[in-house]
């Protein structure tokens, strides 16, 4: 379990791709040598195992499935990747509970600064992002709701046409991979799970609901 809230940044080493999945491995000397070997890692809101690890990065594999439905399969070496260790007991949940199991992949559909002052670094500004979502989880959005988007917890500003959109501060635009964004980048969409249950709930009591008028138990 995860809370969206970005820890650390890493860079793709290599990302290789085989019959049977594929392996990633991540640079991040400042997080490696914390990981053990069998533990959980998010890297950009995809729950991995690691694998192999040394001073400097740590392994992951990658099965036909996780490539499948997340941005792994278009991803290449070199590029920047959310990172954020499990949620320990007793510690602060700052963003929402996240599982780290990738929904659907969005696509960006606008990334632009929002009244930046002249001169200022694109750190220093306040950005809007809006996403694309497919239709498979369009449902679980809503304004003000919360939407992982590559492993961070944000809250839509606004949802319409398909589309999410999101209020980037600074803070979140400087920690985080969105400063490499571009529009039709591809990214991890994980919808709150809090939302599947209320379905799941609904859907079961309808279908209840549909065997007692069939049976003529209404």
């Amino acid at each position: 379990m995860f809370t969206g809230i970005i820890e650390h940044q890493g860079v793709i080493e290599s990302l290789e791709h085989t019959s049977s999945g594929g392996r990633i491995r991540v640079r991040v000397p400042e997080l490696a040598p914390t990981l053990e070997i069998s533990a959980s890692i998010a890297v950009n809101g995809c729950c991995l195992t690691v694998v192999q690890r040394d001073a400097e990065t740590f392994s992951a594999d990658l099965s036909p499935e996780t490539l499948r439905r997340t941005t792994f399969a278009e991803m290449k070496s070199g590029a920047r990747v959310n990172l954020e260790k499990p949620l320990t007991a007793g510690q602060e949940l700052g963003g929402h509970i996240v599982q780290g199991h990738v929904d659907a992949v969005g696509r960006i559909a606008r990334w632009a600064s929002e009244n930046a002052a002249a001169g200022s670094a694109p750190e220093e500004r306040n950005w809007w992002l809006a996403v694309s979502v497919p239709d498979e989880i369009s449902a679980y959005v809503a304004e003000k709701g919360s939407l992982t988007v590559d492993g961070i917890s944000l809250t839509v500003a606004s949802w319409s046409d398909a589309e999410a959109h999101f209020a980037i501060i600074p803070y979140t635009y400087a920690h985080t991979n969105l400063r490499d964004a571009k529009v039709g980048d591809a990214v991890n969409l994980e919808a709150d799970i809090f939302a599947k249950y209320v379905e799941r709930v609904l859907d079961a009591k309808d279908a209840r609901f549909s065997s007692a008028i069939f049976w003529g138990n209404a």
